[in-house]
């Protein structure tokens, strides 16, 4: 198969969807990989490196996706890429379709097959080409949200450990999975005074014998969120419904109950945000104010550290490229019931439930839409 990967253009975007390391395992089994100049140059893997690795460099983004069969990269297609893509080709990506209907009617006029990174399951139900960026997010959201907490970035001025004689911050997680247990042992690890709210008794049992009397865990309301907002520093939004869009857990109104220069960091911006007031925001200008409380809403917060991410990423997605390149993607797609969970767009058709309904657009399952 010959496959290609470009260069991603979002803002502040350095991650690239296949290292060196993973362009030489699929040389090895006989396929192609076309390499956009410079694509991992940012993350400190030169043109040379792919080269050594089998790969060719090519100088534009359209000889990738004009000459390839699979594309594989990190962030969802912008509309300049969605563009080239055509009848019968693969992309393997992130997509994030549920609050961006004009970047799903544009893979759906395209005829690509468009599988998304964030819905491939694996066999205990989890989603293990999401986990990782997960990961990353939910150590960073403590890490921005420090950051936010500085008088000089708008916020209250507020050390997160505190010091002798001066109490912590107060953090509190909305959502006890990957991206939550991750701030909070963030959270923790700066010496902050951790809430992890969770809607799933089970998850908060599993977090309370991991930590003990070092965070607390709350049973998630309304009535428990508003109690606590008014003593609380620094809000991570961290839930998730795969592949759906974000409940929305505060709205504007729940502003009022915070401090003034309290910090809110959304990492479920990239399914249309968990709080009412959120709108993606970039690595260039990450925050903004709102009712005097700071907003952190950054839709590729990854990207930051954009070389773990790449690694990380590419660790859990390799084999499946690998799969799609020695089968075909339809022949890959039927043989594995857990990347084809991942499968959101075919032909023209919509194949993920979730995206369907939240764009209220015609759903075809996927097994359905590849026998036609």
């Amino acid at each position: 198969m010959l496959i290609g990967v470009p260069k991603e253009i979002k803002n502040h975007e350095y991650r690239v969807g296949l290292t060196a390391s993973g362009a030489r395992e699929l040389s090895a089994r006989g396929h192609q990989v076309l390499v956009e100049r410079d694509a991992g140059v940012g993350i400190g893997l030169a043109n040379e490196a792919f080269e050594a690795a089998g790969a060719q460099i090519v100088d534009s983004a359209a000889e990738v996706y004009g000459r390839t069969e699979m594309i594989i990269k990190v962030k969802e297609p912008q509309p300049a890429e969605c563009a080239m893509l055509r009848p019968g080709q693969l992309l393997y990506a992130y997509l994030h379709l549920a609050p961006d209907p004009e970047q799903t009617r544009a893979l759906l006029a395209s005829g690509c097959t468009a599988i998304a990174y964030e819905t491939v399951t694996d066999d205990r139900g989890g989603l293990p080409l999401l986990a990782p960026m997960s990961e990353v997010a939910g150590r960073m959201s403590i890490q921005a949200g420090a950051h936010a907490l500085e008088k000089a970035q708008g916020g209250s001025g507020i050390l997160l450990g505190g010091v002798p004689g001066v109490k912590p911050a107060e953090v509190m997680v909305i959502g006890a999975g990957t991206v939550g247990l991750n701030a909070a042992r963030m959270a923790m690890g700066l010496g902050a005074h951790v809430t992890v709210l969770d809607r799933s008794l089970d998850r908060l049992k599993y977090v309370d014998e991991l930590y003990g009397e070092r965070l607390t865990t709350i049973y998630s309301t309304r009535d428990a969120i508003e109690d606590r907002l008014p003593y609380t520093d620094l809000v991570v939004g961290a839930v998730l419904i795969p592949g759906a869009a974000a409940p929305k857990l505060l709205s504007r109104g729940h502003l009022k109950l915070m401090r003034p220069g309290s910090v809110l960091v959304d990492v479920a911006i990239d399914q249309g945000g968990c709080f009412e007031t959120s709108r993606p925001t970039t690595h260039q200008e990450p925050t903004y104010e709102v009712d005097g409380i700071i907003h952190y809403c950054v839709a590729n917060m990854p990207g930051g550290v954009a070389r773990t991410s790449t690694f990380a990423l590419t660790n859990a997605t390799l084999p499946h490229a690998l799969a799609l390149a020695d089968k075909g993607a339809v022949q890959a797609l039927l043989d594995d019931v857990n990347l084809r969970n991942g499968l959101n767009v075919h032909a023209g058709k919509l194949t993920y439930r979730a995206v369907a309904d939240a764009l209220n657009l015609p759903f075809t399952p996927a097994a359905e839409a590849l026998s036609l």
